[in-house]
């Protein structure tokens, strides 16, 4: 028995397959998730394919213990029997299926197997011994296997088990060689054959149970609920609610929200609630939030990340404007007056998070900036000009690449408010150009080049994919794929 479980230590394919469906579960929890990960019935469909294969190649590398036991012939008496060096020559599946149990998880069936093994016999009967060779055809394997699939509240990790199996055996016969005493085993063989039938019937599901427990579940124990983004942010995706099936879904609930390595605390503000679409043509489905967005932009924000400095080497040589007192001083009179033939420092922060916005036509992200305008004095100290407000309307494209969810900004408005000014008022109208510039030039590729970078999707390892379709709907981006062990 201990050899039987040993053989399906190589299954990572199936676990792998199967975790991915166990993303999936229920829709049913008080609090809205951040993230939706589905698995379709197609995408079910690919597991069992990819996880049989590779349980029928392992199944044929098992080793089956010393089967023995006694017999009692009429006018001969009691005898005994051992059928020993066993080895799996042959193992068919040719009809499995994972099936969606609405309210339960997964339904594993295995239809119609066969398994051909090859031994050596010998039977004992007071000073009569017999041995020789066999062949054992075991036929019309069927197994009903039911996978409940959960979750831990506290770690959020997600769980599965075996909550019932059966297994049945239609028919096993054994073919003996290799003795002239043969007869003595054909004598009983009907009696061996029921014996190996019972105890392989009750070794299925012992094997299967086993598997899931001891294989399955520590690898869902490895699927990380965090995930570190960088040195400062990380992802939360736990998962939220206890599996529930539908019959065309498993949906999985991920909490789907950023946070500070640091100072962990939850958001201001709570998902909204989402209405998926009915699709299926891909195999996974990933439904996420514009609530994901905006955690990140929330935390990117209190780190401080979305401050910039900008100085006068940063301006392109060939540009036409520099920053320096005498280029602002022919919009502002006043800072080349006060601050003749010196250079300038901007400063510009977030002082609100960025709020992106998701609907069908695409997606928007509204991004508050203030701008502190200095001069920097001969003894490199800095004299404060202005402050401007920038309320920025930006159109934000979503893609992926290599599993992780890439993004970038492009500025579509940008209005200006005066602040605060050391230098007397005026109209910040002369400073729209400037602006209009130095945003999209200086500003957003630097917020661009860590969209680039990406983020990590919530899904298992040794998974590629492929067929890649992502579409804007009310209040979350809808991601489907299709996936391919690899």
């Amino acid at each position: 028995r201990e050899d039987m479980a040993r053989g399906a230590d190589n299954t990572l394919r199936w676990a792998t397959l199967v975790a991915l469906a166990a993303l999936g579960t229920a829709v049913t929890a008080a609090a809205n998730p951040g993230i939706v990960a589905r698995i379709t019935q197609k995408g079910l469909d690919y597991a069992c394919q990819q996880g049989v294969a590779t349980l029928r190649k392992e199944l044929e590398k098992i080793t089956i213990p010393t089967f023995s036991g006694s017999f009692k012939i009429k006018y001969f008496g009691k005898g005994r029997y051992n059928f020993y060096s066993m080895v799996v020559r042959e193992f068919k599946l040719p009809t499995s299926q994972i099936r969606l149990s609405p309210d339960q998880g997964l339904d594993l069936s295995i239809k119609d197997a066969s398994v051909k093994i090859s031994g050596k016999w010998k039977a004992q009967k007071n000073f009569i011994k017999a041995s020789g060779n066999f062949d054992l055809s075991v036929e019309g394997i069927s197994v009903l296997a039911s996978l409940r699939l959960g979750y831990d509240p506290t770690s959020g990790h997600s769980t599965v088990s075996c909550s019932s199996c059966r297994s049945h055996i239609n028919r096993v016969h054994v073919r003996t060689s290799g003795s002239s005493l043969k007869w003595l085993i054909q004598l009983f063989h009907r009696n061996i054959e029921s014996a190996l039938r019972k105890a392989m019937e009750s070794k299925i599901c012992k094997m299967l149970t086993n598997t899931v427990s001891s294989k399955l579940q520590p690898y869902f124990q490895t699927l990380p609920v965090t995930a570190k983004v960088d040195r400062m942010v990380g992802i939360n995706y736990s998962l939220v609610a206890p599996p529930k099936a539908s019959a065309e879904n498993l949906d999985g609930l991920l909490k789907g929200e950023f946070f500070s390595l640091d100072h962990p605390s939850p958001p201001p503000f709570a998902p909204p609630a989402l209405a998926l679409p009915a699709d299926h043509d891909r195999m996974v489905y990933l439904c996420i939030s514009e609530y994901f967005f905006n955690t990140a932009g929330l935390v990117y924000q209190k780190a401080g990340v979305l401050n910039l400095t900008i100085n006068n080497s940063m301006i392109p040589k060939k540009s036409l404007f520099s920053l320096t007192t005498n280029f602002f001083g022919t919009l502002i009179p006043k800072v080349s007056t006060m601050f003749p033939n010196m250079e300038m420092q901007f400063l510009i922060w977030a002082s609100f998070p960025p709020h992106l916005t998701v609907h069908p036509s695409g997606l928007d992200l509204t991004f508050v900036l203030e701008t502190q305008a200095f001069a920097v004095l001969p003894n490199a100290s800095l004299a404060p000009l202005f402050l401007i407000e920038m309320n920025s309307s930006i159109s934000v494209d979503i893609g992926v690449r290599s599993k992780r969810l890439i993004g970038e900004l492009r500025l579509n408005k940008l209005l200006l408010e005066l602040k605060h000014s050391n230098i007397g008022p005026f109209s910040v109208e002369l400073l729209q150009a400037v602006m209009n510039f130095a945003v999209p030039t200086l500003v957003l590729p630097k917020i661009n080049e860590k969209l680039q970078r990406g983020f990590p999707l919530p899904l298992p390892a040794y998974i590629q994919l492929s067929n890649l379709v992502l579409q804007p709907h009310q209040d979350f981006l809808l991601f489907g794929a299709d996936v391919r062990y690899s």
